[in-house]
């Protein structure tokens, strides 16, 4: 019979040399402004985020950073997929949304054609560039013009051709902007957004759909960052409380969050070296994972202190040790089985999943492996070198006692 618990020091020790290089950079985080350790998200930090379709196939992600890097705008982007869509995700520092003029349609600044002598010379007019209907909200239709625009534009029936359709001042020709073709409703037309839009269709044509834009500022990305540890820390004295009570016994529940501790530890040290160096990143989706990881590392545990409970009652006389030792060899095989399938599972997402989700994969895939090692070498192992100092303590005070 293998003696895991004999064996626990070998054990603490592999975790010591998993969990301190992560604890190093970790501490290295706010030592060095960001620039070592932990890469927070915009989710976090504050910024811009933009999701766009090109009609010829998106681009490679690095691509893509390298026209960022032009335009002086630190970031990154990602391929998301929908369907059988692919979109890039641009992240960036705080930009500010598209600026768009007033939707209402006026001569020679809505984009909407100025002129139009008849119903059928209006039918038959232009449609407007991609930059002239890029004016009006997201998700905005373009609005017919209004009766009195009818009424300037019939005052004058033979209309000359340079009047046919309205320029907007300012706008800036993009790539998109062809004769009949359709405008994409969304598109900025004004500010940094805007250059980082017409670089990107100089350099892979024209986009034909804005999926996202969203603007995270400072005091959004604060509240977030403080209720992810609020959920952290109540999550945590839930669990405590819960076992304590399940088991009667304040000494499971004390060593259970410390298996839960090993886990955060682990999977945020990953995250810290990893961003580091190839810039993996820590956001919204990450708390979510952490929390799910803290969910399953507590499951694991319970399972295995539920059959020492019931061991203790079987073989009562027995040493404690040897008692944690029967439970964990007991209940070792349902916990690989449990992980293994999750983990496969996690395998196949973080293969073929979309490129958006891989972290929050990769979070919960090694947070799981983390938390089946220290629900069974750990959490049962500090309980056992609790109990037998408890018992080493109680021999001293009873020797003193006998003494007097």
């Amino acid at each position: 019979m293998f003696d895991v618990i004999g064996k626990r020091r070998w054990f603490y020790l592999i975790s010591l040399i998993i969990t301190i290089p992560g604890l190093i950079f970790i501490a290295l985080t706010p030592l060095t402004g960001g620039k070592v350790g932990l890469q927070f998200s915009i989710d976090f930090t504050g910024g811009t985020v933009w999701e766009i379709h090109f009609a010829n196939g998106a681009p490679s992600t690095a691509q893509v950073q390298a026209i960022m890097a032009a335009q002086d705008l630190p970031g990154t982007a990602a391929i998301t997929t929908a369907g059988d869509k692919s979109y890039v995700l641009i992240r960036t520092e705080q930009i500010g949304l598209a600026e768009f003029p007033n939707a209402s349609p006026s001569p020679g600044a809505s984009g909407v054609p100025s002129s139009s002598a008849s119903p059928e010379a209006s039918a038959s007019a232009a449609p407007a560039s991609p930059a002239a209907v890029s004016t009006l909200p997201p998700g905005s239709s373009v609005p017919p013009a209004s009766p009195g625009a009818s009424a300037e534009a019939s005052a004058g029936p033979s209309s000359s051709p340079g009047a046919s359709g309205a320029v907007v001042p300012g706008a800036s020709p993009s790539p998109s902007a062809s004769p009949g073709a359709g405008g994409v409703i969304g598109l900025p037309t004004t500010g940094k957004l805007a250059d980082l839009r017409f670089a990107l269709e100089d350099k892979f044509g024209p986009i034909d759909e804005v999926r996202q834009e969203a603007n995270i500022g400072p005091i959004i990305s604060a509240e977030l960052a403080q209720q992810a540890l609020l959920l952290i820390v109540l999550g945590s004295i839930g669990i405590l409380a819960w076992v304590t009570f399940r088991f009667q016994d304040f000494r499971m529940g004390a060593t259970a969050i410390a298996a839960l501790i090993h886990d955060v530890l682990v999977v945020v040290g990953t995250f810290a070296i990893l961003g580091t160096f190839i810039g993996l990143q820590v956001d919204a989706l990450f708390v979510t994972a952490m929390l799910t990881v803290i969910g399953f590392s507590v499951h694991d545990t319970i399972v295995v202190y539920d059959r020492i409970r019931e061991n203790r009652i079987r073989h009562a006389g027995e040493p404690f040790d040897a008692i944690v030792n029967h439970s964990l060899l007991q209940t070792i095989g349902r916990s690989l089985n449990t992980s293994l399938t999750t983990i496969l599972v996690l395998t196949a997402l973080l293969l073929f999943g979309a490129e958006a989700t891989r972290a929050f994969v990769f979070a919960m895939a090694l947070g799981i492996l983390s938390g089946t090692y220290s629900s069974i070498f750990n959490a049962s192992s500090l309980l056992v070198d609790w109990h037998l100092r408890d018992d080493r303590r109680r021999e001293r005070e009873f020797a003193v006692a006998r003494g007097r």
